[in-house]
């Protein structure tokens, strides 16, 4: 990777703060020593594209850059789960000084070809294999012609920069060889007659979606209700082939705010796809989504029954989250997430009475943050040190009832003794969609409700013991 591409791709085009005057132009972040610390370029690009199910991911590097890697990715699958299994070339040392790195990756890919057969794979350079300049693109290019499979090189190697570069140097990936590769195939006649005589199908696509905790199936049969065809998620239980078809959508979503804008841009540059950014998180959030959808695609008659949609589906969430809101309101709430959870959550959390007392924005976006003030006022405390003292500090300093972050703050939480939900891609709950809101608002109600913190706060019994003077006795 080129020194210039990775400055095009930091200084992203469709960020809103890159249209402000000249001289106060920032870009976005530039790579700086240590900011690969909680998630360099290749975790980044990994992140973005393991949820494509049917592809072999191959580490091309040491092991540790593929780590404990069974299902390291929370998102879930309606069909292949080839995804979750960890694949790597394990170089050693001695294939370092010997440099056998390419063979090995030659032999690798022919090996996941072999035992899985998979629609395509996807080959990940890592910070090794990108310093002793194995020309892995070229073993790529080799292999595909020799097995008759696509073999896809990401290049994002872990010292390009931090974990949102490397999102954008995975979409780059899909741009430059997959994304326009193959044409779709025709609606189904069964759909068709699903929806009934003269409702017109609108082909779309959802980027920065990942089906973290299977979260996207209960939303997917809104979306189908409306005749809105989803040609491929980038990349929730995403296909290789649907991917490739991506450049026939009539409109985009970019669900997870700037980790693949540059795949949305390139669509409505080359192919004249307009994109807009929303978020399915919370009943607003939610309803708003499909509304943009309909705007976008200029069709009254899916403006008229996404209206209904929306009308019946608010209805039935807001019955369902009555008893929650009563138990949950004016609870407050510490969130230390990043990215789109960092004001998408705070809009859900709203949505249910809650007060968002402080929102983590170290992994956050200028626009992120923006959005951030807008929800929560221009005075909205952002915390950027996530350190645990940090984050202990403000849980106690504002007051909160309960810590909302990702599972790395887990143990953290617990031997603090304080309320904890994991929000990330760790979790095991789906919280997206109208279906979403009521398993969140309980998982919460659950967690602040908990009888555990009253009891672990208190003394142990033999110190009561101790400071009463009772003798403390054995068995």
């Amino acid at each position: 990777m080129k020194a210039a591409q990775i400055a095009e791709l930091l200084n992203e085009p469709a960020c809103a703060h890159n249209h402000i005057a000249a001289k106060e132009k920032s870009g976005c972040a530039k790579p700086k020593p240590g900011a690969t610390a909680g998630g360099c370029s290749f975790d980044g690009a990994q992140i973005a594209l393991l949820p494509i199910a049917d592809v072999a991911h191959i580490v091309h590097g040491p092991i540790a850059c593929a780590g404990s890697s069974w299902d390291n990715r929370g998102t879930r699958s309606t069909g292949s789960t080839l995804y979750k299994i960890g694949m790597t070339t394990d170089l050693t040392e001695q294939d370092v000084i010997m440099g056998r790195g390419e063979k090995r990756l030659f032999h690798a890919i022919k090996q996941a070809i072999d035992d899985h057969a998979p629609a395509a794979v996807f080959v990940y350079a890592t910070c090794v294999t990108a310093l002793i300049g194995d020309d892995f693109e070229a073993v790529c290019k080799a292999a595909a012609e020799r097995f008759g499979v696509p073999v896809v090189p990401v290049d994002a190697a872990g010292f390009y920069g931090t974990k949102n570069l490397g999102n954008r140097l995975g979409g780059e990936a899909m741009f430059k060889y997959v994304i326009g590769t193959r044409e779709p195939d025709p609606v189904p006649a069964s759909a068709l007659r699903k929806l009934g005589p003269g409702i017109k199908v609108h082909a779309i696509n959802l980027i920065g979606e990942y089906n973290i905790a299977g979260e996207f199936f209960p939303v997917a049969p809104l979306f189908d209700e409306l005749g809105l065809r989803i040609l491929s998620t980038l990349s929730g239980d995403a296909r290789f082939n649907e991917v490739q078809t991506m450049h026939r959508a009539a409109a985009t979503m970019v669900v997870c705010a700037k980790a693949l804008l540059n795949v949305a841009r390139k669509l409505k540059e080359i192919y004249g796809i307009p994109f807009f950014e929303g978020s399915f998180y919370g009943v607003r959030d939610m309803s708003q989504a499909l509304r943009d959808f309909a705007g976008l695609l200029n069709d009254p008659d899916l403006t008229a029954r996404t209206e209904a949609l929306i009308a019946r589906e608010e209805a039935k969430a807001n019955a369902a989250l009555e008893p929650w809101r009563a138990r949950l309101k004016g609870k407050r709430v510490l969130l230390y997430t990043g990215g789109v959870k960092s004001w998408s959550i705070v809009s859900a959390l709203q949505d249910l009475g809650m007060e968002v007392v402080a929102t983590g924005t170290k992994k956050s976006t200028e626009e992120d943050k923006a959005r951030i003030r807008e929800i929560m006022g221009p005075d909205a405390n952002m915390i950027e040190d996530g350190s645990p003292k940090a984050l202990l500090g403000a849980y106690q300093e504002l007051r909160a009832d309960i810590l909302i972050a990702g599972g790395r703050n887990l143990y953290m939480a617990l031997k603090s003794r304080i309320p904890f939900l994991d929000i990330n891609q760790e979790r095991e709950f789906a919280y997206a969609g109208y279906a979403g809101m009521p398993e969140l608002a309980r998982q919460l109600a659950l967690t602040i409700e908990n009888p555990v913190w009253a009891a672990v706060r208190k003394p142990a019994p033999w110190a009561r013991e101790k400071a009463a003077g009772t003798p403390v006795t054995a068995g």
